[in-house]
């Protein structure tokens, strides 16, 4: 019986979700159309919830689908639909349509959430396609209510959603969704104004957007962990790696960046390469080659970076450590297979010390290339050492069992002088001097007759014995003396290069802080810090790195600048000498930018001075037009009404002085935003902050309108439709009104035949208030331009005003810690944004679905 009913049990149905960046996007347009495509290729389908929201060319869809009827449930005095479940058991359709994955049920169903229902059909064998909007996620629910200021109330797990069997994702542009809203193809009109201002602004949409592309993205990951699973591959595949390159400067670096680069690509990796600085003679690279792979890491969107390190192996793995690096590329070796028998070479030595981070050897046209076997230092000692005295005893061997017939006492000391210089060669002159004397002693011991004791019977062969110690300690000396000017010039040009190296930072435009960051890199230090030495005590100029010494007395090493004034202190390893030379000519190019900086600032201080006159010079230019105006027509009617020659009626007397009225109403705008534009450019503007209801700012700044300061009057005035609801911003009352004024006689006077919308709204801790018009606009990227001064884009009447208007109240919003911008109406036109602060919120103060009041 058991066995019966596990074989009748249907198998589980099928999952399919439509995902959506935001609503509006298309996802119930999407569902209905994959509806009428399985209905026509004879799929048994039913709708069972399908929200339309009031859209006419959704519901058109429905038409044609077999509906199930929801069950209706009744909570507090309301009922409200909802799934019917049962219905849809009994039913059993081979698909079922199930709008709104994340709803929350009506208290008293079956289940609290519809994602639980869902599960029930599911469980029953029926193939269910259903929609969910991106913002629903549960682990995505505080992200987008950072970026929208709207919590989510109805939420979903991310694993429901990861276990269904397709996920689709419907995506549109933030522009189109935009216009599809301003059309009213997603709210009703009254309900577009606050939702474009508020949670359907467009980097909102775009954030939103980016979010449904990188979750999406992840769940690629997770199809292949189930992929894994299901075929038991126990094996890592990473992902989303950090790569680093290791380039030497030779020809073969581009192809080892341009092959990490791909890498890279492949797994939406960080990519850095990195170039070590060694003193062995096997660095030597050429700025121009260094230029070269400079660029060819920008253009490939990488970084460049360098340190310091005679181990080459270690100081890769330690970079690639800090740097949480997961895979590390390097350039197999130069070496011939008789090298690698006294050294593995850097790529094998990596590869054996990498632990977790994955090496790849990449192939070049270099690798078949040999060269002369680099040791380490101690490596080179430890085997110098041993020869002097390896060598002596298998020449000695070699002369006893094989030449002693053959050769006399010359020939096998002639064998000893050859090794002599190998060993010098090799090590230098203390281990060639140990080698000639230990080959002295053994010649005399077992060639030399008598043999077997250290007395010597003949005078030429002591001769000939000394005259090889000589000769040996004398080549010796003359040996380890090039190699030493070899290793200083190789010294220096270690120096050259990172001085050059140094010093293309600044010529990149680096600033002290870069710098800083630079040595400390380069040397591995904990932390770098230029200080500075005055009569009023020692104080930190610029610091990179932990825990940076503020003293010279904590500093590790300390480098003066060489002017008395600034010093480059370093905690971390004690630099030698030679290091704190390098860092001289560092430290004098920190205290140059330090100099530097403040020439700048004093430059722009004095450019500002400058700006300022040309500011004066330029309103005496624009207003004299503006002033003459109204005092010509204000003296024109006051001399008018004082004439003794002509008897004016009540009615000419009335609009006489309704033209005086008017005149000093302009002159008194004019001389407003003139007062306010010297206030904003002395920084004198101090604003009282405190909590202003916005629908109180907006009608008093209409009052001010209607009062003469715009051309068009009350009629202006008439036109303007106010919809801020209840929203509160935390700004300076006389400023805001000022704001509001500006933008508004702005809309009226350049929008003359459209209706002006001023809404309002609180996304999270900021309050965007809006002045949408419908009229002509402007170009676009000409935005900025908008709140500059003396602008009048697209106006060529100066009798409207000197332009001052805007750039007031950008200078109002600024002060108020706020900011104003300027983008497209939807359908054309130009809507203006203020973003101010808002106060802490009340209790109660809560913010619906689209984030409007």
């Amino acid at each position: 019986m058991d066995d019966e009913q596990v074989t009748d049990r249907p198998k589980r149905g099928e999952l399919r979700i439509y995902l959506g960046a935001a609503p509006g996007v298309g996802k119930t347009f999407a569902m209905l159309g994959e509806a009428h495509r399985r209905l026509e290729r004879g799929t048994d389908l039913v709708a069972a919830v399908v929200e339309t929201h009031g859209r006419k060319k959704t519901a058109e869809l429905l038409e044609g689908i077999e509906i199930i009827a929801p069950r209706y449930i009744e909570y507090r005095g309301s009922k409200f639909p909802e799934l019917d479940v049962a219905a849809v058991l009994e039913r059993r359709p081979q698909v079922v349509l199930v709008d709104e994955l994340a709803h929350t049920n009506t208290p008293g169903s079956a289940n609290p959430k519809r994602w639980q229902d869902i599960e029930e059909l599911l469980e029953a064998g029926i193939t269910v396609v259903t929609t969910v909007n991106v913002q629903h996620l549960e682990s995505l629910n505080d992200v987008v209510a950072q970026i929208t200021g709207v919590e989510q109330q109805e939420k979903v797990p991310d694993e429901v959603v990861r276990a269904a069997d397709q996920i689709e994702l419907v995506d549109i542009t933030p522009e189109a969704l935009q216009r599809r809203l301003s059309h009213g193809n997603v709210y009703t009109s009254e309900r577009i104004d606050a939702a474009l201002s508020n949670y359907f602004r467009r980097g909102n949409l775009t954030a939103l957007r980016e979010l449904a592309l990188l979750w999406l993205a992840d769940q690629v990951d997770a199809a292949l962990a189930k992929y894994r699973s299901d075929n038991n591959i126990t094996a890592t595949w990473e992902a989303r790696e950090r790569v680093v390159v290791a380039v030497t400067g030779d020809r073969e670096s581009e192809t080892l960046v341009r092959r990490a680069s791909r890498i890279a690509s492949k797994s939406s990796a960080e990519l850095m390469v990195v170039h070590v600085v060694r003193g062995d003679g096997l660095s030597g690279v050429s700025a121009p080659m260094m230029g070269v792979i400079r660029d060819l890491a920008v253009s490939l969107g990488a970084t460049l970076h360098t340190v310091v390190g005679d181990d080459v192996p270690a100081a890769l793995l330690d970079f690639a450590r800090q740097m949480n690096a997961t895979q590390l590329v390097v350039g197999t070796s130069r070496r011939s297979r008789w090298a690698r028998i006294f050294e593995e070479g850097i790529g094998a030595t990596v590869v054996q010390n990498s632990g977790s981070i994955d090496v790849h050897m990449v192939t070049h046209g270099g690798s078949r290339r040999t060269t002369a076997p680099g040791s380490h230092r101690w490596q080179r000692n430890a085997l110098s050492w041993t020869s002097a005295v390896l060598v002596p005893a298998a020449l000695t061997a070699m002369a006893v069992l094989v030449l002693d017939p053959y050769l006399g006492l010359s020939g096998e000391s002639a064998l000893f002088f050859i090794g002599v210089l190998a060993v010098a060669l090799l090590g230098g002159a203390a281990p060639a001097a140990l080698s000639a004397v230990l080959s002295g002693l053994l010649i005399n011991y077992f060639l030399a007759e008598p043999r077997h004791t250290f007395t010597i019977s003949e005078p030429d062969s002591a001769i000939t014995i000394a005259v090889l110690l000589v000769v040996a300690v004398a080549v010796a000396a003359l040996v380890d003396g090039a190699a030493k000017r070899a290793r200083e010039a190789r010294r220096a040009s270690q120096e050259a290069e990172l001085l050059a190296h140094f010093a293309g930072s600044v010529l990149r435009g680096a600033d002290p802080v870069a710098l800083l960051e630079r040595v400390r890199e380069v040397y591995s230090q904990r932390s770098v810090s230029l200080l500075r030495e005055s009569a009023e005590g020692t104080t930190a100029v610029a610091c990179a790195g932990n825990d940076p010494c503020l003293d010279l007395g904590d500093a590790d090493t300390a480098v003066e600048a060489g002017d008395d004034e600034f010093w480059l202190v370093l905690g971390g390893r004690r630099l030698s000498a030679r290091d704190r030379r390098v860092l001289g000519a560092v430290a004098k190019q920190a205290a140059g930018l330090v100099r530097q900086r403040e020439l700048i600032e004093e430059a722009g201080r004095a450019e500002a001075i400058a700006r300022a006159d040309e500011l004066r010079r330029s309103l005496l230019s624009a207003v004299s037009h503006d002033l003459r105006t109204p005092l010509a027509a204000a003296k024109a009617a006051v001399s008018s009404l004082r004439s003794d020659d002509i008897g004016f009626s009540a009615e000419d007397t009335a609009e006489l002085l309704a033209t005086v009225e008017e005149s000093v109403d302009q002159l008194t705008a004019l001389v407003g935003n003139l007062l306010d534009s010297s206030r904003l450019a002395a920084g004198v503007v101090k604003p009282a902050m405190r909590r202003v209801y916005v629908e109180e700012a907006v009608a008093r700044a209409l009052m001010g309108i209607s009062r003469g300061t715009n051309t068009f009057g009350s009629s202006g005035v008439d036109r303007v439709k106010v919809e801020v609801g209840d929203a509160v911003a935390l700004a300076d009352a006389g400023l805001l009104e000022r704001v509001l004024v500006n933008v508004i006689d702005n809309a009226l006077r350049y929008a003359p035949d459209s209706v002006v919308r001023v809404n309002a709204g609180q996304i999270g801790s900021r309050v965007l208030i809006t002045i949408v018009d419908e009229g002509p606009g402007i170009a676009r990227g000409a935005e900025d331009q908008l709140f500059a001064a003396f602008q009048r884009l697209g106006d060529q009447d100066n009798s409207t005003g000197v332009g001052l208007g805007l750039s007031v109240a950008h200078g109002f919003v600024d002060a108020m810690g706020g900011t104003i911008a300027a983008t497209d109406t939807p359908g054309g036109g130009l809507t203006v944004v203020i973003d101010l602060a808002a106060p802490e919120a009340g209790p109660g103060e809560r913010s619906d679905g689209d984030g409007s009041r």
